[in-house]
């Protein structure tokens, strides 16, 4: 089997291009997008429909409910699975999102994490319960580790502390000890692009389109079901759509907002696609479409 990825910004017709390519070159999909993983987020995600999911195969896609949190371990387990699957099937395997973090990171790889006892769970959220003061108390131990985690980002601090109390290591010692191991391998990236006022113009109708299709019906939905605090309710399209519905702003104003935070969105993503990978292509989807022909070989 042989795999490729596909990066580029929201709406610039990444997962079209996947499908087609899947299509022509039997291949399965692994999405790597940090909404599509969440069940019940279907219009906000925008994310295939069910005819398109039922044409290949997907992963990557309404994995986890919206109430828990995707990290790179949840695509970690999902590219394993679809890799497992494609090579018992003799299939290729095409990897497509817009959560290009977590494909860096896999690509990269990651160093080994050590097994936490539950002594040192508890430890951890005791500490935790003054973050301010489990921040001071990392910056101490380890300024190298701590350089670029702010005060309030929970999850790293987290995560570094569990590392130091179950090892006895500032935690930068332990990623030196332990060296990052690439997950994916022989992989070529390809990047999607856009011209700048075509994918605006795309944003702007798909933001359009996401209202006419029930964005607001499904927003008031989810926030029933599992209320504002999750992560996946502070997503683009769910916490301008919360603002509507506490009556802040009106139906333009949505479609305004949106479309904005989309657009800014698309240029954060092209600003990191562009310093991150080694590229084997980049160009429109026709482009694309010729240089995916020698890297994915035709199966019998």
């Amino acid at each position: 089997m042989k795999q490729l990825a596909i990066i580029g910004s929201t709406a610039s017709g990444k997962s079209d291009l996947a499908l087609l390519l899947a299509q022509r070159h039997n291949a399965l999909i692994l999405s790597i997008d940090s909404l599509s993983i969440y069940r019940d987020i279907d219009i906000a995600s925008a994310k295939p429909s069910k005819e398109e999911l039922a044409l290949v195969p997907h992963y990557g896609i309404d994995r986890l409910s919206p109430d828990k949190n995707a990290s790179v371990m949840t695509f970690i387990d999902e590219y394993r699975r679809a890799y497992a699957d494609a090579a018992r099937e003799g299939k290729n395997l095409i990897i497509v999102g817009g959560s290009s973090f977590y494909l860096k990171s896999m690509l990269e790889g990651l160093s080994e994490i050590p097994a936490f006892s539950e002594q040192t769970r508890q430890k951890v959220r005791e500490l935790l319960a003054d973050l301010p003061s489990a921040h001071r108390l990392l910056s101490a131990l380890d300024p190298e580790a701590m350089r670029k985690i702010a005060p309030g980002d929970a999850y790293r601090i987290e995560k570094l502390l569990l590392i130091h109390l179950e090892t006895g290591l500032p935690p930068s010692k332990w990623f030196a000890l332990h060296p990052p191991r690439p997950i994916i391998s022989d992989c070529p990236v390809l990047e999607l692009k856009v011209e700048r006022n075509v994918l605006r113009e795309r944003i702007f109708l798909r933001t359009e389109k996401m209202i006419r299709h029930g964005l607001i019906d499904e927003v008031a939905e989810l926030e029933q079901r599992y209320g504002r605090a999750p992560n996946s309710m502070k997503a683009i399209g769910i916490i301008e759509t919360l603002e509507f519905l506490d009556a802040k702003i009106d139906k333009p104003a949505l479609i305004e907002a949106v479309a904005t935070h989309t657009a800014q969105l698309a240029k954060r993503q092209q600003t990191f696609n562009a310093h991150q990978f080694s590229l084997s292509a980049s160009g429109d989807a026709s482009h694309l479409q010729e240089e995916a022909v020698p890297l994915l070989r035709p199966l019998q």
